[in-house]
């Protein structure tokens, strides 16, 4: 399955230089091992996409529910998701 995300140009850039690889993501979709991650860059200053896009294999996924980089209420409805990339 192909799942498209926004990512921020700081972790867009880690991402495509191989320098960061796992994404934390909210566990609000499915994400199963080889799926492709198409991540588009997104400048949360202008509201728009770059334009650039990077694609990842994903090749683990861990679910969560004890970090608090979102809104508990989120966390205890879908949980956490770590992804990392091949």
């Amino acid at each position: 399955m192909r799942i498209e995300k926004k990512t921020w140009p700081e972790f867009f850039q880690k991402i495509l230089d191989g320098t960061k690889t796992f994404d934390l993501r909210l566990a609000d979709f499915d994400c199963r091992l080889g799926d492709v991650l198409v991540l588009r860059e997104w400048d949360p200053n202008t509201k728009k996409y770059t334009g650039q896009v990077v694609e990842k294999e994903v090749a683990g996924v861990i679910k969560t529910k004890e970090l608090g980089f979102w809104p508990q209420e989120q966390i205890e409805k879908y949980g956490l998701q770590i992804i990392s990339f091949k």
